[in-house]
């Protein structure tokens, strides 16, 4: 046991009580007076302190105390034993905590797992004239606090619809354990319990899952000690996308659909709840025009109108959905309407007509008479309403003389509306009348004029006896007659009539001569009785030309050819009259032109377009015709129709080749759709500052539309180049694919290299050879690398001649060899050793190194 000395104690009691501890620790009671029973529970907190008594709370401190342990199993174990303020705890003590004893009271400090059990106490307890034998059983609960738990679901995103179950899990803590779960909206806000949810306790169960679950999970676990929170785990519920719904501003509904007016922005917003965010593209017609949760149409075209598709796209799930709508462009009629007063069929009453065609849908027109001054009803004075053309019939004895009138024209893309008005007014005079030879005085021509006037005054020829000569006109009647001798002293009658006027009027007309020649007026007179009439003289209808067409309107695709027929019909052809055809800018179109084929007949003209050009080639084409009595125009509507687009094209691969003057341009195609070929376009990408990129450039066109990639040449190395792709369709160009600029070529190392090896082999080869051939002509200069390169033969071997010098030297030799054994021999001769043997050769060794550089 170890021993530990507590403060300066008081006078001790006699040091004989310990010798009672080894019969105390054996469990043998002491026959001191009656012993006292006690057993008791106490809870402990692992971690933290507690107290264990000896006795009752009341009663004096033991004299002496013996502390001991018994766990789940083994005997018990000493822990401390004390005697006033001699204490000593036992060595092992410590796996129970912080072991302390003061006044026979255990103290358990930093408490571990391992003390709970059973704590016996025995202890000798002083009373007046004897020792008391204490007894005391004390069994220590120790409770575990709950570990920080940690949320684990069964998978960090799911799909609406699967089955997602949390797990709440602690490492320790000591049972019975409370669970409760904390559900947190992704973007913010209070903490919530997840009620009506599926699962309980330490599992919460999102069977099935949907969108509301998505947010922060946190789970709380506690027991009778404490109670600890998670770390909020974040759970991503994956959905959609749902129906989009688009959204039209201005909002302006229209039958199953939306309408805008020309001109005028339009902002299409499509809105599809999806988590990943929906990836959004807009189609127009079935092509793509636009990438993004918000297209803006600016200054809105006709061309435009049509159905437009939001198609919403979860990448995550691969899931689309689309919505649809047909947006209607409303445009006004070209212009400005047109009003005017003619008369009818009856004199008395005039038809006010107003005339606005065109525009979508149809202008909304009305008449509005003249206010009164008397006081009436405000509804009075207003005449019906009718689209594109109005009619209004006004009787002439209620109209006074300068009344005005007014045509109100509404359409939903004007805003302001427009209006045209004319006056009811009766000319003053009254008609005149003369005569004129035409065609080589084959003809006389009666004109009769009464000019201005609102509408303008009807005027018909008649005889002498009354009778109708051609048809009434507006302030000229023309007749023509045949010149014979019939026409001599005949009267004719030009009968004016207004519907304001109450009454008609006339003049007079006769005859002289049929001789007369190109008499610009005849007498005037107004006989007060006319003779008795003769048979009427043969008459000519003198009528403004009438022209047909074969069609209003006619519809040509793009580079086609298109022919506009106008053929001359009624009488006017004996006047003379000519056919011409007018352009859309009120051109004459006249032979010779390369654009344009005529072809005419005696009383047809054909025109034909050729090469037909949208836009410029469309408009109002017109046949006019002109006699001596007045011209007629017919318009003809020529429509030049684009090609379907083609489908859009995407940039796969564009990349320099290593001198920087050509490129390797790759693309591919994306949709549905009919092409005749690939225009490839260029420009100058980087532009000096504050000036507007230039114009795009042709680097290559009529491209096969089978062909997928191209090289283009002739690029200047200095320039950065843009390039983009579009898809053509014969004239109909489709979306532009992304602009992309050319990337570097990759760096290729390995034939460099492999290059430069070989060229350094070969050179270090060359100049091996050249050293070696050096050595062997000059062997005085480098006699021992020579001798090393080419060792010299042993006695009796002949040298190998390699030189014309070694040859002459082995020539000498033989020479010398053959002498006559008594001569001596001369210096240089076979008597000589050739070279020295290895064994007689003291020189040190010669050490030859060759470098060569080897430049690729």
């Amino acid at each position: 046991m170890e021993r530990s000395r507590a403060p300066p104690p008081p006078p001790r009691r006699g040091p004989w009580i310990l010798c009672l501890l080894p019969a105390l620790a054996g469990g043998q009671l002491l026959a001191a007076g009656d012993a006292a029973y006690e057993e008791r529970r106490v809870t402990g907190v692992r971690g933290r302190a507690v107290e264990l008594s000896c006795g009752p709370a009341a009663a004096a401190p033991p004299a002496v105390v013996f502390w001991s342990f018994a766990g789940s199993s083994g005997p018990p174990r000493a822990v401390a034993v004390g005697s006033g303020w001699q204490v000593a705890v036992a060595s092992g003590a410590g796996t129970l905590g912080r072991v302390t004893l003061r006044n026979g009271t255990l103290e358990l400090r930093e408490l571990r797992a391992a003390a709970q059990g059973r704590f016996l106490c025995q202890g000798l307890f002083p009373e007046p004239g004897r020792l008391r034998v204490g007894y005391a059983a004390v069994l220590l609960r120790v409770l575990v606090p709950v570990s920080k738990p940690f949320v684990r679901p069964t998978a960090a995103a799911a799909a609406e619809g699967a089955a997602v179950a949390l797990t709440c899990s602690v490492r320790e803590g000591t049972e019975p354990l409370s669970f409760s779960w904390q559900h947190r909206e992704p973007r913010g806000g209070p903490s919530a319990s997840p009620a009506g949810l599926g699962g309980s306790g330490a599992e919460l169960r999102l069977t099935p899952a949907n969108r509301s679950h998505a947010g922060w999970y946190a789970c709380t676990v506690g027991n009778e000690v404490n109670n600890h929170t998670s770390e909020p785990v974040y759970l991503d519920i994956v959905y959609g996308p749902d129906e989009p719904a688009i959204s039209v501003e201005p909002f302006s509904p229209d039958q199953g659909g939306f309408s805008a007016g020309e001109r005028e922005d339009v902002v299409l917003s499509c809105l599809a709840p999806s988590n990943p965010p929906s990836r959004y593209v807009w189609l127009h017609n079935g092509s793509q025009v636009h990438t993004g949760q918000t297209y803006v149409i600016a200054a809105i075209a006709r061309a435009q109108a049509g159905t437009y598709t939001c198609l919403a796209e979860n990448t995550h799930l691969q899931t689309r959905t689309q919505a649809t709508i047909v947006l209607t462009v409303y445009y006004p009629p070209a212009g400005s309407p047109s009003c005017s007063a003619q008369a009818t069929g009856d004199p008395q009453e005039v038809a006010l007509r107003c005339r606005w065609l065109g525009g979508f849908p149809p202008a909304r027109l009305r008449w509005v008479g003249p206010q009164e001054e008397e006081e009436e009803e405000e509804e009075e004075g207003v005449m019906g309403t009718s689209f594109s053309m109005a009619t209004s019939i006004q009787p002439g004895a209620a109209t006074r003389n300068g009344s005005s009138f007014s045509c109100l024209a509404s359409h939903p893309a004007l805003p302001q509306g427009a209006a045209c008005g004319t006056t009811l007014w009766v000319p003053a005079g009254g008609p005149s009348c003369t005569a004129a030879a035409t065609k080589g005085d084959e003809y006389v021509m009666l004109w009769c004029r009464w000019e201005g006037g609102t509408p303008p005054v009807t005027l018909r020829w008649r005889d002498g006896g009354g009778r109708a000569l051609g048809d009434p006109s507006p302030s000229a009647a023309v007749l023509v007659l045949s010149a014979d001798g019939s026409l001599r002293g005949r009267d004719f009658v030009c009968a004016a009539a207004h519907p304001l006027r109450a009454t008609g009027a006339e003049c007079r007309l006769r005859l002289g001569k049929p001789s007369l020649r190109r008499v610009p007026r005849a007498g005037v007179t107004h006989p007060r009785h006319l003779h008795s009439p003769s048979p009427p003289p043969p008459c000519h209808p003198a009528d403004v030309p009438e022209l047909e067409a074969e069609r209003s309107e006619v519809a040509v695709l793009e580079g086609g050819e298109a022919r506009l027929a106008c053929r001359r019909a009624g009488g006017g052809g004996s006047l003379g009259a000519s056919v011409v055809w007018y352009d859309p800018k009120e051109r004459e179109v006249t032979p010779g032109v390369a654009k344009y084929q005529l072809e005419r007949g005696e009383t047809w003209v054909n025109l034909t377009v050729r090469d037909a050009e949208w836009p410029g080639d469309g408009g109002i084409y017109r046949c006019a015709a002109a006699n001596a009595v007045g011209t007629a125009s017919l318009p003809v509507r020529l429509r030049v129709d684009r090609y379907p687009a083609p489908p859009n094209v995407t940039i796969s691969k564009l990349r320099y080749t290593r001198a920087r003057t050509e490129v390797r341009l790759e693309w591919r195609t994306q949709g549905a759709g009919n092409l005749t070929g690939f225009v490839v376009q260029r420009r100058q990408a980087k532009k000096p500052p504050r000036r507007a990129p230039g114009p795009w450039e042709t680097a290559a066109g009529d491209i096969e539309p089978h062909s997928r990639d191209r090289r283009l040449g002739g690029l200047d190395p200095t320039v950065v180049y843009a390039f983009r792709v579009l898809a053509v369709n014969h004239r109909t160009a489709g979306h532009p694919s992304e602009v992309q600029t050319p990337a570097e070529p990759p760096f290729e190392a390995y034939p460099a290299v492999t290059g430069a090896a070989v060229v350094g082999m070969l050179v270090a080869t060359a100049a091996s050879f050249l050293a070696v051939r050096w050595v062997a002509h000059h062997r005085d200069t480098l006699p021992r690398l020579h001798d090393l390169l080419f060792p010299t033969a042993g006695p009796g071997a002949q040298e190998p001649i390699g030189t014309p010098e070694d040859a002459e030297t082995a020539t000498s030799s033989e020479e010398g060899a053959a002498a006559a054994p008594g001569e001596p021999a001369a210096p240089g001769t076979a008597a000589e050793p050739l070279a020295e043997t290895p064994d007689n050769d003291t020189d040190p060794p010669v050490n030859v190194t060759i470098t060569v550089t080897a430049t690729p």
